[in-house]
């Protein structure tokens, strides 16, 4: 299979998960109008046992169409530029985005039933915007501006402007996404390190070694991590 072909697959199997979360959420919004179901009870009630439930269920659950509407179409792209980018890191990334937030959500949040998926859209934009910069990666950093750029007002859902917002769950999945940013950041996509690096590197790190110290030369072996494998040597004086 060639690099084009390759290239189609993973654009295709990118798009793809995201496309089917989403179309997930619809069909749960679509049997609940039609069937007159109230989904809203299966959502996140903070500290009781009734609703731990909406750990799971919670996200899946929105409130109208226009709620629906504005956590799909991030859900989507971020989505999509987490598989395409991340892809070995990708699944990990949602279960933890998705497990954690909704239950930090239900441990500190308001006592009031919390729904829709925005917690894990703030987890997913978190993660997308420090990773790139974290693992100072050129391509992934140009991903982390578009994202800044595309969704940066999200920002402002962390705090508690308004009321009927769970600014909570937002808080906690940036938290989230921030965290996971950091714990992923030496896998998945690595910057490539360049010759003059690497030759910098070595010159930085000397190395000496002697078979024989004279006597009059006091000598230890220093442990730090910038001077790996370095012998220091200091002149003893008459006197000491």
């Amino acid at each position: 299979m060639d690099k084009k072909e390759l290239d189609k697959r993973r654009i295709f199997f990118s798009a793809l998960f995201p496309a089917i979360g989403v179309a997930i959420l619809w069909l749960i919004k679509a049997l609940e109008l039609n069937l007159g179901w109230d989904l809203v009870k299966f959502g996140i009630l903070p500290r009781t046992l009734e609703g731990l439930k909406g750990i799971i269920f919670g996200p899946f659950i929105h409130l109208d169409l226009t709620h629906l509407t504005n956590n799909s179409i991030p859900i989507f792209l971020l989505g999509f530029a987490l598989f395409y980018f991340y892809r070995t890191l990708a699944w990990r990334v949602l279960f933890f985005s998705f497990l954690l937030t909704s239950l930090y959500t239900w441990i500190s949040a308001r006592y009031s039933y919390h729904i829709g998926a925005s917690g894990f859209v703030y987890s997913l934009f978190a993660f997308l915007l420090f990773s790139g910069f974290i693992r100072r990666h050129i391509q992934l950093i140009a991903i982390s501006f578009l994202v800044a750029f595309l969704y940066g007002s999200l920002i402002w859902g962390i705090l508690p402007w308004d009321a009927k917002v769970s600014w909570e769950g937002h808080f906690w999945g940036f938290f989230v996404g921030v965290i996971l940013s950091f714990y992923y950041r030496k896998q998945g996509p690595q910057r490539k390190v360049y010759h003059w690096e690497e030759e910098e590197e070595q010159e930085a790190i000397p190395f000496t070694e002697y078979e024989e110290v004279p006597e009059d030369i006091d000598y230890w072996k220093s442990n730090s991590s910038e001077h790996i494998g370095e012998y220091r040597y200091r002149i003893k004086n008459k006197d000491d």
